[in-house]
C-alpha cells in the first residue's frame, strides 16, 4: 500500500472521517433510504432497462428514463437540475 490511493484513509473507517457512532448511524440511515417502496421499485426498473458501461440512464422529472451520455447525466448541475 505503499504507492496506493487509499494511503490517506488508512487507519480511518471510512472516506469521510466519521466517528464510529456517527458511521453506524450513517449506515443505519442508508439502508433504511435503500429499502423505501420507491427507490426499491428505481431499482427494480434500472435492472429492467439494464446498466452499459458506455451511457447512464438519465431519470428525468416526468418520471421517465432515458439513456445519455455519461458526461450528459452527470453534468445536471450545470443545467441547473439540482438545487444546491
Amino acid at each position: 500500500m505503499r504507492n496506493s490511493p487509499l494511503k490517506a484513509f488508512a487507519g480511518k473507517a471510512n472516506s469521510q472521517g466519521l466517528s464510529p457512532s456517527a458511521l453506524k448511524a450513517k449506515r443505519e440511515r442508508d439502508g433504511r433510504a435503500a429499502r423505501t417502496p420507491v427507490r426499491m421499485a428505481k431499482k427494480a426498473e434500472n435492472q429492467r432497462i439494464g446498466q452499459r458501461s458506455d451511457s447512464d440512464l438519465h431519470h428525468t422529472k416526468s418520471g421517465t428514463v432515458k439513456r445519455t451520455s455519461i458526461a450528459y447525466n452527470r453534468a445536471t448541475h450545470t443545467r441547473g437540475e439540482v438545487k444546491t
